[in-house]
């Protein structure tokens, strides 16, 4: 039975031109960026210095407090020069810069591709395996998962969903590691569940993706209390408190997580990356990036080291189309666009999009008709057109009441706008500093 949440969403075209296109590992580039900030929270502070050796895996940047993770090198070479460079979300900000002097791992990681099912380690060991490994959600919220996996005093889990939904148009990377990585994915949703001490799982997959249920189906009969939910085509299913409904019919009060309602949620890539750091020690230094868009000559799936040029990917799927007129990093939906392509993959790129100039301009803008259309995409059940207009307006405290904090800026609902409405742009302007103020009102 196909599952779905019953509050809103929208159907955008998929464009999933990619998801029969098989993993490519993308050579070494001469040289990668490492930003010391890929997650949420404080930066990690680098341990290294300019002329160091290191070697692939080895820390180069310590977390810094509880809300951060540790920075590996992805590649074997020597640190060029510890700067200030920008990174994909057009800020600037630390990074270590390695000239590549070939893939020499350091000795305490396993790199052979044997399938470990048997989990030999407790659940406290994998929580700090998680933390010394510098996991974060690979999802594109790239919180660190030692916390995720670490529940707070006073709640309880019953229950892991794993989101294989990838309902952003156009990428492909976890629909592909599913196919490709399957036993693993699901091993590290074994692991999962020990640290968070439950015995049952559901790995969440949209019925775009009819050959990943199947194969998650077969494989799933060999693990413990995992099971897979198919679910219905319906953006954005991916959202946490969207998949939680459609998978439990359990409702995230407003302003509440999902472990209020017993849950936690991983992503595919993430449950990969776990099981690769507690069977493999291997720390988070690659991922799976989807490069693809209309006029792409070769787009395709690439596994990729952290701190690889964007510019590497873009010459790996053809070059960029002469019509280009907007690099997104992430999915078309909720991806930022990049203002220069000189920047490094970090551990939440899950995608590189290239559109033609044609399909990148915004349109007018018009008057509100107060259509109510933003309202009914709205998955969160919010008034998408009130909210940005107290933004706009700067009525700051009315649009904290009316609980612009819950939006997951999905964007449905300037897709589905006749007006063309800057609405998520207003609506992200007045929760980041709704989020400020309320912060400050904490600190006083």
């Amino acid at each position: 039975m196909f599952k779905t949440f019953p509050k809103g969403g929208i159907h955008p075209p998929e464009n999933k031109l990619t998801a029969d296109r098989p993993t490519v590992i993308l050579p070494l580039p001469p040289q990668v960026t490492v930003p010391v900030s890929q997650h949420i929270g404080a930066p990690a502070t680098p341990v290294v210095e300019k002329g160091a050796a290191v070697l692939a895996g080895q820390v180069i940047a310590e977390a810094k407090g509880f809300v951060s993770t540790n920075i590996h090198s992805p590649v074997s070479g020597k640190v060029s020069k510890i700067d200030t460079v920008v990174d994909t979300t057009g800020y600037k900000q630390t990074a270590v810069i390695i000239d590549v002097e070939g893939d020499e791992w350091v000795t305490t990681v396993d790199r052979s591709s044997a399938l470990v099912k048997e989990i030999t380690m407790t659940r406290e060991e994998i929580i700090d395996r998680c933390r010394q490994c510098g996991l974060v959600g690979m999802g594109g919220a790239t919180f660190p998962t030692h916390i995720k996996l670490t529940v707070p005093a006073g709640k309880s889990c019953d229950m892991v969903i794993i989101n294989g939904v990838e309902c952003e148009p156009y990428l492909t990377s976890d629909h592909r590691l599913m196919l490709e990585k399957g036993a693993e994915v699901l091993t590290g949703a074994t692991i999962i569940m020990k640290a968070l001490g439950v015995e049952r799982a559901v790995v969440g997959i949209e019925a775009n993706k009819p050959d990943a249920i199947s194969h998650l189906t077969e494989l799933a009969k060999e693990f413990k209390g995992i099971t897979v939910q198919p679910l219905k085509v319906k953006y954005p299913q991916g959202g946490e408190k969207q998949l939680i409904k459609a998978c439990t019919g359990r409702e995230v009060p407003s302003g509440g997580l999902p472990i209020d309602v017993g849950v936690v949620v991983q992503n595919v890539g993430t449950a990969f990356a776990v099981y690769e750091a507690v069977q493999k020690n291997k720390p988070l230094v690659e991922r799976v990036v989807t490069v693809t868009g209309k006029s792409v000559t070769n787009p395709g799936n690439f596994l990729v080291r952290i701190g690889t040029p964007v510019t590497a990917l873009i010459e790996a799927a053809g070059g960029m189309p002469d019509d280009t007129g907007k690099i997104v990093n992430g999915g078309p939906m909720m991806g930022k666009a990049l203002a220069i392509t000189e920047v490094p993959v970090t551990k939440g790129t899950s995608g590189i999009l290239l559109f033609p100039a044609a399909a990148s301009r915004r349109a007018e803008v018009l008057p509100c008709i107060r259509c109510g259309k933003c309202s009914s995409a709205c998955a969160m059940g919010l008034e998408p057109w009130l909210i940005s207009v107290l933004s706009e307006k700067g009525m700051w405290d009315t649009a904290e009441k009316e609980k612009i904090t819950d939006c997951m800026e999905c964007g449905a609902c300037a897709y589905t706008c006749p007006a063309k409405r800057p609405l998520l742009d207003y609506i992200r302007l007045g929760k980041s500093t709704v989020i400020r103020m309320a912060r400050e009102r904490i600190t006083k």
